[in-house]
């Protein structure tokens, strides 16, 4: 199969897409990763405090990655795990909520314990809503027009409420966040330069965030 395709590639294209296979493999097998993985080596009683879960164990893994030099990480429970469109309320009562109030609160208490909240960017988003209304089968189906998401960290100030929406949570009331505002944003925080245009391999100019401008309360 690869040197039918090889016979194709004018561009050198496989060539360069196994070398990034190789780099992602000499990664994982490092014995910095190792040590990094090695989820075992943190206290029980500190464990215990994020919980037992997929979610617990996940943002100590998380805060570990970033201690060694990580510089993004995604932490979720599993998959599609949170999109709820039956029985929903069961669902987070049950589990969802208490494992994700543990694992959270933790992760910030631990950073900040360690002194590494300031220079890391907690978010906690998906990528929409939820109906503000219930449907037949007990859940919430996608709603775009109205979401939110929490922020820490990174100098962000804390303890602060931005925006409102209307009663039923249907529609935004006070002070609405696009996407691209937000973005360019924590880009900024990062210190990476949103206004950068890149190129394609094709010569095709590709900026970070097309649109967007800083958010001034962040």
């Amino acid at each position: 199969m690869d040197s039918k395709i090889e016979h194709w590639d004018t561009g050198n294209t496989l060539s360069s897409i196994d070398s990034y296979y190789q780099s992602a493999l000499d990664l994982m097998r490092s014995p910095l990763a190792k040590k990094a993985f090695d989820i075992a080596q943190e206290p029980e009683k500190l464990r215990e405090r994020y919980g037992r879960t997929t979610m617990g164990q996940g943002c100590l893994l998380a805060r570990r990655l970033v201690e060694a030099g990580v510089r993004f990480v995604t932490v979720s429970k599993a998959g599609q795990a949170w999109d709820h469109h039956s029985n929903i309320f069961p669902q987070l009562s049950n589990s969802f909520l208490p494992e994700f109030d543990a694992a959270y609160a933790t992760l910030l208490a631990d950073l900040a314990d360690r002194g590494m909240l300031d220079s890391t960017i907690v978010l906690v988003t998906g990528e929409f809503g939820r109906t503000p209304e219930v449907n037949a089968n007990g859940g919430r189906d996608h709603w775009p027009g109205c979401f939110s998401v929490t922020v820490a960290g990174g100098g962000i100030e804390g303890g602060r409420v931005i925006g409102a929406s209307d009663k039923d949570g249907m529609s935004i009331k006070d002070t609405p966040v696009q996407v691209p505002d937000f973005m360019v944003s924590i880009y900024g925080k990062l210190g990476i330069d949103y206004t950068k245009e890149n190129l394609s391999n094709i010569g095709r100019p590709l900026r970070i965030v097309p649109d967007g401008k800083p958010l001034a309360f962040l």
